[in-house]
Parts: structure tokens; C-alpha cells; sequence
């Protein structure tokens, strides 16, 4: 016999609370889990977020340190170079000599830079020399610096090494485009004139001269040497500013 529809709902309500009773259960086992994991884990994890704060507290305040020191080193370079313009040479070299062995690698660069100028301009040439070759070997000196070291120190041995070995010192410099190419690139093309490479000398001194990113006296000289060796770099200029012309006629032509 078939059930009238009052006998099927107390199956409906033993299904309703069925499955309250089942998330009842399913959440009291979640929290069971919790406990269990913040009981186990939880003092760990609050360790490693202190540790994560207290790095980051110690990174900001190192960092906080490090500009402060750079600021006092700055403000002592700068005195250092005021006193030289002002005649006390003997104070100035002696800050220079502290900030020589100062933390910052940039200012300890300069300060070491200016001392083997000093030097150099002493007629203390060996000197000036050992110097910067110590600068330019510094690894943990910015590059820049010590690119301009090397070439200093090519500078005052040009007369006293072989011109192939000015060369194979100055090759990674002497390249259009490198920040210490007008310098470097000078003394490159002055070797290979010492080599009697003027073909290889003219074109780099025209390179020069078309950098209208160099000193001005720079790019005369350039101008000069490459005129010497036959190349005019007015008329290379004005050949190449024709093809850029050309070039861009017949691109607006397609």
C-alpha cells in the first residue's frame, strides 16, 4: 500500500538532520585540526614571524647606518677637495689617506684616485703608478672607477711600455660606446701610431672626433690626428649624413 505524504516527511527531517549533524562533525574535526596544529606548530611560527620582523627592522636600520656614513664621507671629501683648492695640502691628503680606508668603495675609490694624481703631479710617477694599479685591481671597487685607474696608469707608462701592450690593456675600453672610449680610445690610436698602424690609428681618431658626447678639446685633437693621417672627418660627417639622407628619402618613397 502506498504511504500518504505525512508518513514520508519524518524521512525528510531525519535526512536534515543527518547532515547538520555531518557539518557539526566535519567542523568540530577542522577545529580539532587546528588546535592540534597551533598546539604543535604554533610557537614555531611565531618565532619565525618574530625573526622575519626583526631582520627586516635590523635590514632598515643598516641601511639607515649606510646612508649616514656615506653622507659624513661625502661632506669629508668634499672639505678634502676644498682644502687642495685652498692651498692645505697637508690636511686635505690627510682626510683623503682616512677615506682611502673608508667603507664606502665609492669615495674610497676618489679618495685613492686624487692621492696617485697628486703624486704624479709630485713627479712621484712609480708611485702614482703602484697605485692605481692597486685601484684598478680592486674587485670590490665600482667598475667605473676602476676602468678610469687602468687608464691612468696606461697614461703614465705610454712612454716606458710597448704600444702593443697599451693596446691589449685599453682593448675592452676602446670600443665606441664605452663610457671611458674618448680616453681610451686616444691612447689606443696614439699606440698604433708608435706601431706605425696608421690604418688602424685614423679610423678610431675619427670615431673620436664624431662623439659629440666628448669634451670639445678631446674631439679636436681627435680631429687633428685623423686630419694627419689622411681621414677628413668633415667630409666623413657630411658623406654620412647624406646616406642617412638618402636612406630616409627613399623610406618615405616606399
Amino acid at each position: 500500500m502506498a504511504l500518504t505524504p505525512t508518513e514520508k516527511r519524518p524521512d525528510k527531517d531525519r535526512s536534515g538532520s543527518d547532515e547538520a549533524f555531518l557539518r557539526e562533525v566535519d567542523d568540530a574535526v577542522r577545529a580539532s585540526d587546528l588546535t592540534t596544529f597551533w598546539t604543535l606548530y604554533g610557537r614555531w611560527l611565531l618565532a619565525a614571524v618574530a625573526a622575519g620582523l626583526i631582520a627586516f627592522g635590523g635590514w632598515i636600520l643598516y641601511q639607515q647606518q649606510q646612508q649616514a656614513a656615506a653622507d659624513v664621507q661625502s661632506e669629508a671629501f668634499v672639505d678634502a677637495m676644498d682644502k687642495l683648492r685652498a692651498g692645505q695640502a697637508i690636511e686635505a691628503r690627510a682626510q683623503l689617506a682616512a677615506l682611502a680606508k673608508a667603507d664606502q668603495p665609492g669615495y674610497r675609490a676618489m679618495a685613492q684616485l686624487v692621492e696617485a694624481n697628486l703624486l704624479g703631479e709630485e713627479g712621484k710617477t712609480k708611485q702614482a703608478i703602484a697605485l692605481y694599479a692597486k685601484i684598478s685591481g680592486d674587485e670590490a671597487l665600482p667598475q667605473t672607477f676602476r676602468d678610469l685607474a687602468l687608464i691612468r696608469q696606461v697614461s703614465a707608462e705610454f712612454d716606458t711600455i710597448p704600444p702593443q701592450q697599451v693596446v691589449d690593456r685599453l682593448k675592452p675600453l676602446s670600443t665606441p660606446g664605452h663610457p671611458w672610449f674618448g680616453s681610451a680610445g686616444e691612447l689606443t690610436a696614439l699606440a698604433y701610431v708608435k706601431m706605425g698602424k696608421d690604418n688602424l690609428a685614423g679610423p678610431i681618431f675619427a670615431q673620436i672626433a664624431k662623439q659629440e658626447d666628448l669634451p670639445q678639446t678631446l674631439r679636436s685633437r681627435a680631429q687633428q690626428m685623423a686630419g694627419a693621417l689622411g681621414i677628413d672627418t668633415v667630409q666623413v660627417d657630411a658623406k654620412g649624413a647624406a646616406a642617412s639622407k638618402v636612406d630616409e628619402t627613399a623610406s618615405k618613397g616606399e
